[in-house]
């Protein structure tokens, strides 16, 4: 019989591997500022925050999904594809926030530096979730198919990431609407890809936030990645 001590320590080196603190931290940060917002204010302005937020923690905890079966059942690499493909669906939801910025104004009585401050902390919680989900997901697609072809994919998820921040801001779509309406989105998709000029604005977001999104993840990959990249710490069954 284990020890609880022995479960605490890999339970801490989980939580360090796998940036739960980090994320965790950034998410009580921007949700004690929002709190205090409404104590100030007695408004719900900026609640829809959460929710955003909440979108941008699906992508993470599949991340950790698809790592954990991956450390389970390491010869099924198909089993990739299913919870990969769901990761990517919802992954521009995370670096999403960003765009929040837009409802910036000043509001009284909350002063316009506290929402700023508010905003910022949102949007970082949202960028380090997006952050770490790419880092586990590249992780794996480095084991099965190597180095360069992890930073391939890595590439390609950004600028699609940064498609999807510009439908889900100016055209309104949602992840859940590649399932409900996958022929509109797609039609939305395809008609800006076959005649890119003719939409600057697509064009414009699409790079600047992929290329941010890009200069983010390799200033921060020393931080975010894990100290030895072992595969994943939790105990396998009957350990």
């Amino acid at each position: 019989m284990k020890s609880p001590d022995l479960y605490l320590k890999r339970l801490h080196s989980l939580m360090t591997n796998y940036g739960l603190y980090a994320v965790g931290l950034a998410t009580m940060l921007a949700f004690g500022l929002l709190a205090g917002r409404i104590y100030r204010s007695h408004s719900l302005m900026y609640v829809f925050l959460v929710w955003n937020l909440f979108l941008a923690w699906i992508p993470y905890l599949i991340s950790l999904w698809a790592t954990r079966r991956h450390h389970l059942a390491p010869n099924r690499w198909w089993g990739l594809l299913a919870s990969g493909t769901l990761w990517l669906a919802f992954f521009p939801n995370a670096p999403y926030i960003l765009t929040d910025f837009l409802h910036l104004s000043e509001r009284p009585p909350v002063p316009l530096w506290y929402d700023i401050g508010l905003l910022a902390a949102f949007a970082w919680a949202g960028l380090y979730l997006a952050l770490y989900s790419l880092r586990h997901m590249q992780r794996l697609i480095q084991i099965y198919l190597g180095t360069m072809v992890s930073w391939g994919f890595t590439l390609g998820v950004l600028a699609l990431s940064g498609l999807g921040m510009y439908m889900g801001r100016f055209l309104r779509w949602n992840s859940w609407d590649i399932v409900l309406h996958p022929r509109a989105v797609l039609a939305d998709v395809a008609v800006r890809l076959i005649n890119p000029l003719a939409y600057p604005r697509t064009i414009g977001v699409t790079v600047v936030f992929a290329a941010f999104l890009f200069v983010c993840y390799v200033t921060l990959l020393p931080a975010i990645q894990r100290p030895s990249e072992a595969p994943f710490g939790w105990p396998r069954p009957g350990e």
